[in-house]
Formats: structure tokens, C-alpha cells, sequence
């Protein structure tokens, strides 16, 4: 090994990309899984000829609709290879395997012939230039589409109802789902529809370029479509039949599809597209892409029943859950586990009212200081003398409540404004713990003495805040240093799919977690918050039968 090589940490070498909303981005890790080279392209700055806006293309006549261009994304993939093909000590021969992650709920709809034209790249030219055509659609649906609530309503109808599908695929109809985004297309651009060869999510499109041939939908990232049946990991017949009603020419859905795979299945060997224009090894394997949250729970390495809690402007619960739970299902999202057996499952919770909120009652209550607000939280006892608080700047998602304030004092009578400041911000912040560790034990998380909690986002930066999410919970709670997450998730998952040897994802890569515990609960924390939690259910309930 020469000594640039060294001075990388070692190989073998693992390549991972995030097609993220706004960007690509790739990093390179060493045998240890540290970053050792990290590359990006922005789609607004690096590619502006797309017209993006935050990466995407509004319609200008239906707000509804957000889409953007495969091709684009095509060509940036192509500007962070040529990046990463310059960077010193070069390292892209000495890569054993890729995978990456995509933006959740995108299409791509490849035309009738795309196939063959990915099995035959030419070296000698861009990959832009080679694919231009390869499209159905050129303008493909992504996560930010909301355009499609009548089909949402004809799926949910076809199969039963919202809860029969969220028991059957993980999630109610949501617009931004895959299946919703197909049947609207089906009615409304049958030529295209049936012109379509293949239809791709973004994480097998990219991964299908890397392979030269029509990658697999993961099973994780199929989950996000309402098409997949989460039990039996395959696509279920009465969705794909809500999804495209009608036979006939192009209309074989399941076709179009095609069977989906493990997150952990190593789908083949590089392209020699890739071998020749890069200089990648022949021998480089390609490892199934997924989606950016499933790959961001990878690289979170949450063991069974550990939650992760982004404190953002919405807050998001990550979940590991060794099984499906008995009730609650429609409250989130749930998916295929990413990194455990077929049997286990990661749930998704998504509260909207998160860090805004917080900034609100900071700067009416707080003088908009962090320090006052903090001093606020530290001058009330836990429990805050029996006052419970619902703070709903929007519309919330988790439960479906209009926006507003609801105070109640330890009688369980409604007040206009508590007796005091301090009152109030300690009400917020244990209203939105208590909602977050109410909704998660309804789909089923079990709160044992091996429970963690991991930390992230711009809240995670606040130790009182922390505080009394450990108290709330009754688990340590543990936060890291910042990372690449969705990207460095796939760096994760190719050195176990390569290497692993049947051993489990989180003991497998245990050793490069940066975790650094923070708090833990106080003593006297689950008998308050036990007690507390079962008043803060009779109370929601109230706000939502009014």
C-alpha cells in the first residue's frame, strides 16, 4: 500500500451517494468507515440550465405540482464522478462496492428501450447525452407533488378504506406516494404510461445506471409507494388493481415494476461503462440503493426498539420495531427495516409543529433568548404542578389537529394562559414530548432498560431541552457529531452486505458510532410522567372531539 493510500485510513474503499432534493453528494469511506473524500453538486448553482428552485420545478399554473427532470439528475451524477475522478490520492479502483440513497416517493418512468440502452453506454461519452431519450416522462413526480388527491381517494376506496391499506403497505394514501403518482399518470398520460418500459423510484434509477441494466425497488424504499405488501415483501394485486384498474396495452403494472428485493441484496457488478470512462475496478460491486430516511436510519444504526428524535421544524421519530404493531397503524409511516431480518420494521412519525413552535413561545414568553427560555424550564419542577399544554402553530399531522394553543391546569380545566412564564415554557416542551411518546407507544415502541435515544437536529443542540426528553421518556438520551447521514448510511450498508457474514447491522458497525451520552432520566421521572402521559391522552382525545 503506498503511502497516499495510507493517509486515506486503508482500504477496501466504499462509495456512497445521496440524490437528496437539492443536491448529490458522494463520500468515500475507508475499511473503518471514516469520510475520507466527499464530493457535491447542487442542481440551483451547478446546473441552473434545469430552471430548479430548491431542486425543483414548480408548475406555474398548478401549484400542486412539483416535479423534476431525470436527466438532470442524470447529468450531476456525472459532474460528482468527474469530481471524484480528480481527487488526490485517487481511490476509485481500489472501491469494492456502491450504493447511495434517494429522495423518497420520486418516479422515473424509462421508455421502451431504455434497457438496452444502458446495457450498451459508450465510454466515450457523457452519460447526459446518451440517456436524454431514455424517458416516458420527462418531468418526473417527486415528494413535494400534492397534485394527487382523487387518486389517493380512488386507491383507498379500491382496497377498503385508509386503515386497510395502512395495515396492508405501512401508510394511508398520501400524494406523494409512488402508487398515487402512477395512477394519475395512467388517467391522464395513457400514451406515456403505456410507452413506459420500467418505472424506477430514484433510488433504483440510480442504481440501475451503475449497473447497466434495470436495478430492483428495495424493499424499505418500497414501502413509501402504498404498493408493497409489507408482510409478504411483495406488490400487492388489490393495490396495483386500485393503482391501474384497467388490462390492456402497457397496463401490467407488476411488469413495469418488477420483483422487488432485499435492502441488503448485492445486485451485481459495475457497469464496464464505469470501469472505462472512471476507472472503477471491474470487480466493484453494486449494492441495492434505497431511500434517503431508510438510508438515514442505517447510518443511525438504531438497535431494536432505540428511537431517534430529530428536533427540526418538524419533529420526526425514527423507530425500530421487531414487529408489526396490533394497533395505531395510519399514524405515520412504517417500512421495512433497512438493516434487521424481513420480520423487524422502522416506523416513521412526523409531528409539523416542531422547532417554529418553539421559537414562538421563546420569543413570547422567553424575551427570544435560549438562555431566559432554559432558566424558565429550570425553574419548574417536572411535572409542572400538574399543567398540560397542546401548542399547534399548523395544522398537526400526528394527530389531526387544528392550529392553536390548549392549556389545562391539574384539574383538567381549559385556561386562557397559565399563571406564569415558566409555567408555560416547560408546558410546551413536555406537551410535545409527552404527544411524541404517546404516538409512538399507540403503533407499538416498547420503552425498555436498553432503550436509547438518539438526538439530532437544531433542538438537539439544547441540553435542558434534552433533559426533559429523557425524563419523558425514561431512556438516556444520546446525541454525535454532525455527519453526512443518508450518504454515509450507504457506506454502512455495502460493507455489511459485503462483508457481514450474516452478524447484525448494528453489531456490525457499533464500533464507528460517535454517540456521547448526555442525560440521563432523573429518578423520579416515570412515576411523573407515567401518570402524566395517561392524563395527556384524555386530553388530546378532548381537543380532538371538538
Amino acid at each position: 500500500m503506498d503511502d497516499e493510500t495510507e493517509q486515506s485510513g486503508g482500504g477496501p474503499f466504499y462509495l456512497g451517494f445521496d440524490l437528496s432534493t437539492q443536491s448529490v453528494k458522494a463520500v468515500v469511506t475507508n475499511d473503518a468507515l471514516q469520510v475520507v473524500q466527499e464530493v457535491s453538486v447542487k442542481f440551483d448553482q451547478d446546473l441552473p440550465e434545469f430552471g430548479t428552485s430548491g431542486g425543483a420545478n414548480r408548475d406555474p399554473t398548478n401549484s400542486k405540482v412539483v416535479t423534476a427532470q431525470p436527466i438532470m439528475w442524470v447529468k450531476a451524477m456525472g459532474l460528482v464522478l468527474e469530481k471524484l475522478r480528480l481527487l488526490e490520492p485517487p481511490l476509485l479502483d481500489q472501491i469494492v462496492g456502491i450504493s447511495g440513497a434517494g429522495q423518497q416517493h420520486g418516479s422515473v418512468f424509462w421508455k421502451r428501450g431504455g434497457l438496452e440502452t444502458l446495457r450498451n453506454l459508450d465510454p466515450d461519452k457523457f452519460l447526459h447525452d446518451q440517456l436524454a431519450f431514455a424517458f416516458a416522462i420527462q418531468n418526473s413526480p417527486i415528494w413535494m407533488d400534492s397534485s394527487t388527491s382523487e387518486y389517493c381517494d380512488m386507491l383507498e376506496k379500491a382496497v377498503g378504506g385508509a386503515e386497510v391499506l395502512a395495515k396492508l403497505t405501512g401508510s394511508r394514501a398520501y400524494e406523494r406516494f409512488t402508487g398515487s403518482q402512477i395512477s394519475k399518470i395512467f388517467h391522464t398520460k395513457r400514451e406515456a404510461y403505456n410507452a413506459t418500459e420500467r418505472i424506477s423510484l430514484v433510488s433504483s434509477f440510480i442504481a440501475s445506471i451503475f449497473l447497466g441494466s434495470y436495478a430492483a425497488i428495495d424493499y424499505s424504499d418500497a414501502s413509501g409507494m402504498n404498493l408493497l405488501d409489507i408482510r409478504e415483501k411483495t406488490w400487492s394485486p388489490i393495490c396495483l388493481a386500485g393503482v391501474v384498474p384497467e388490462e390492456g396495452e402497457g397496463a401490467n403494472l407488476a411488469e413495469k415494476l418488477g420483483p422487488p428485493t432485499p435492502t441488503e441484496a448485492v445486485l451485481g457488478t459495475i457497469s464496464p461503462y464505469f470501469v472505462e470512462r472512471y476507472g472503477f475496478s471491474s470487480d466493484c460491486k453494486v449494492v441495492a440503493f434505497t431511500g434517503d430516511n431508510p438510508s438515514s436510519f442505517a447510518e443511525m444504526c438504531l438497535g431494536a426498539n432505540d428511537i431517534a428524535v430529530s428536533l427540526g421544524t418538524s419533529d420526526t421519530l425514527f423507530l425500530s420495531m421487531p414487529s408489526l404493531p396490533q394497533h395505531g397503524f395510519g399514524e405515520g409511516h412504517i417500512f421495512v427495516n433497512p438493516i434487521a431480518s424481513k420480520d423487524h420494521y422502522m416506523a416513521l412519525l412526523c409531528f409539523k409543529n416542531g422547532s417554529l413552535t418553539r421559537e414562538r413561545i421563546r420569543r413570547d414568553y422567553a424575551n427570544g433568548s435560549w438562555s431566559i427560555f432554559n432558566e424558565l424550564l429550570d425553574s419548574t419542577p417536572r411535572g409542572n404542578f400538574g399543567n398540560v399544554g397542546f401548542y399547534y402553530d399548523l395544522w398537526e399531522i400526528i394527530p389531526k389537529i387544528k392550529n392553536g394553543d390548549h392549556k389545562f391546569n391539574k384539574e383538567g380545566s381549559k385556561l386562557t394562559k397559565f399563571t406564569s412564564n415558566e409555567v408555560e415554557v416547560r408546558a410546551l416542551i413536555e406537551g410535545q414530548f409527552l404527544s411524541r411518546r404517546l404516538h409512538a407507544e399507540k403503533i407499538g415502541c416498547k420503552i425498555t432498560k436498553e432503550t436509547k435515544i438518539l438526538a439530532t437536529g437544531g433542538g438537539s443542540a439544547n441540553p435542558k431541552i434534552l433533559q426533559i426528553l429523557s425524563d419523558v421518556f425514561n431512556a438516556p438520551v444520546y446525541v454525535q457529531g454532525d455527519s453526512n447521514s443518508a450518504d454515509l448510511g450507504a457506506c454502512y450498508r455495502v460493507k455489511h452486505a459485503l462483508y457481514g457474514e450474516g452478524r447484525p447491522f448494528d453489531q456490525f458497525i457499533q464500533s464507528v458510532q460517535a454517540y456521547q451520552k448526555v442525560w440521563d432520566p432523573n429518578k423520579d421521572a416515570k412515576e411523573i410522567y407515567d401518570k402524566m402521559l395517561q392524563r395527556f391522552a384524555i386530553l388530546e382525545q378532548t381537543i380532538l372531539n371538538l
